[in-house]
């Protein structure tokens, strides 16, 4: 068995990210992948649903991972992984949109310091098919509400949902205070909320 993937099939999920990236600023490559397939989806619709062109999205993903890859021998625990690796895709999506001129952003626990209970979908896998029809109703019409809110809160909307960030950490990725970050947040789930009105 090669040495990566002895080293792989040692680390279960109970390693930290933050002790991923360690290990793979050590050299341990198997770090990488395992950190790779905990986030890249998440960043990736981050970037669509700001975007939405998948290409571009792909396209930016990659200089993220890159980005990440460049900076590996110099990362330090200062934060969690994720508001780090956050931080990173929205400054390389604030580049892209700086390059492009006009092109505007396009752009659910959420317990500490007061903030909203989160907003909740139903996701019971024995429902019946006419409860699946519902659920699938319910999360076109998220989407859809989503797609409709000002820039910057869409963006700390999915901060939060597709990264699993909290206030402080939507304000570290996206350089702004808490209360703003807070704000964004609140403006978010209090749209939402209203737009989904009897889904809920």
């Amino acid at each position: 068995m090669p040495a990566s993937a002895t080293l792989h099939a040692g680390m279960d999920e109970s390693v930290s990210d933050e002790e991923l990236m360690l290990r793979y600023g050590a050299g341990d490559a198997a770090a990488f992948d395992i950190l790779y397939g905990r986030h890249k989806g998440g960043v990736y619709r981050y970037l669509l649903r700001q975007l939405r062109e998948p290409a571009l999205a792909e396209e930016l993903l990659q200089d993220v991972w890159l980005k990440l890859i460049n900076a590996r021998n110099r990362y330090t625990v200062q934060a969690k992984f994720s508001t780090w690796l956050y931080r990173i895709a929205h400054n390389r999506l604030i580049d892209h949109v700086r390059r492009q001129g006009n092109h505007e952003i396009v752009s659910l626990d959420c317990n500490d310091a007061g903030e909203d209970p989160p907003i909740q979908l139903a996701d019971d896998p024995a429902r019946t098919p006419e409860a699946r029809q519902w659920a699938e109703q319910q999360l076109a019409r998220v989407v859809q509400l989503v797609e409709t809110l000002p820039a910057a809160q869409r963006e700390a909307f999915l901060l939060h949902h597709e990264g699993d960030l909290g206030v402080d950490a939507i304000a570290e990725a996206t350089g702004v205070n808490r209360e703003t970050a807070k704000s964004r947040l609140r403006y978010a789930f209090e749209k939402l909320r209203k737009g989904l009105g009897d889904y809920l």
